[in-house]
C-alpha cells in the first residue's frame, strides 16, 4: 500500500511516504511556510520514490488541533490530492500522533500531549500508554499553568510531550512527578501506521477547538 502522510499542525511542515520498498519521512520547513513548500515537497518526494500521485492508495492528514493556517493548508492539500487521484483519505490528530510517537520511543504510563495554541493557550489530551495507546479524554484548550497545577498536585507520574510543553518548559519542569519528552513534531511514522489500519474518512473535518486567530482578533477589535 502506498501511503502519503501530511503534517502541518505545528510551525513545522513535514510529509512521509510509505511504499512497498521504502518509508521516507521529510521535514520541509520549520518556520510556518506551509503554503510555499507543501505541494512542491509532495511532488518531489513522489518523484524520488518513483511514484505518481495516482499510485497513492491513501492520504493521511493531521486534522489538528494546531495552528489555524497550517491546518487549512494541509487539509486542503490532502482533500485535493485524494479527490484528484481517487484514493482514500484518513484523519489523524496531532495529539494522538504525539502519544503514539512517545509510545514508540518507549514511554509508558500516563502521558499528556500538548500542542502550542499561541495566545497563552495549549491544546491538551491525556493518554495511557501500555501495550497500546488509549485516549483518556477529549482534546481541550487550557493554559499551561492550569495543566501544571493539576499534575503537580495529583501525585500521579506523568510524561509531557509536544511543542506546547517546550514553549512553557520552565513551568512543566516544576512538576515533581513529571518527565518531559523532547518531541515537538507529531510523529509521521505513527501517521503512516495509523493510516494503514484506520478506516478511511468520508469527510475530513479539522479540529480547531476555538475560533481562528483572525476571527478572534477581529472580534476583539470590534468591541473596542
Amino acid at each position: 500500500m502506498n501511503i502519503l502522510a501530511i503534517e502541518t499542525a505545528t510551525p513545522v511542515c513535514a510529509i512521509a511516504l510509505r511504499s512497498a520498498n521504502s518509508e521516507v519521512v521529510r521535514v520541509l520547513d520549520e518556520d510556518r511556510r506551509h503554503t510555499e513548500v507543501l505541494a512542491a515537497g509532495v511532488a518531489m518526494l513522489l518523484e524520488e520514490s518513483g511514484l505518481r500521485a495516482r499510485d497513492l492508495d491513501r492520504v493521511v492528514v493531521d486534522v489538528g488541533p494546531g495552528l489555524f493556517t497550517g491546518l487549512r493548508v494541509g487539509i486542503a492539500t490532502a482533500i485535493g490530492l485524494a479527490e484528484g487521484v481517487g484514493c482514500a483519505s484518513v484523519e489523524v490528530t496531532s495529539l494522538e500522533l504525539l502519544a503514539h510517537g512517545a509510545h514508540g520511543r518507549g514511554a509508558r504510563g500516563r502521558l499528556v500531549s500538548c500542542v502550542d495554541g499561541r495566545r497563552g493557550e495549549i491544546f491538551v489530551q491525556s493518554f495511557e500508554l501500555s501495550d497500546a495507546v488509549l485516549a483518556l479524554d477529549a482534546p481541550v484548550v487550557r493554559t499551561a499553568r492550569d495543566v501544571v497545577i493539576e499534575w503537580a498536585t495529583n501525585g500521579v507520574g506523568v510524561t509531557f510531550t509536544g511543542d506546547g510543553v517546550q514553549r512553557y518548559v520552565k513551568d512543566f519542569s516544576a512538576v515533581p512527578n513529571g518527565t518531559i519528552l523532547d518531541e515537538t513534531v507529531p510523529s509521521l511514522k505513527a501517521a503512516l501506521e495509523l493510516g494503514a489500519h484506520r478506516a478511511p474518512s468520508s469527510t475530513i473535518t479539522p479540529v480547531y477547538l476555538r475560533e481562528a486567530d483572525a476571527v478572534a482578533n477581529f472580534s476583539t477589535r470590534s468591541r473596542q
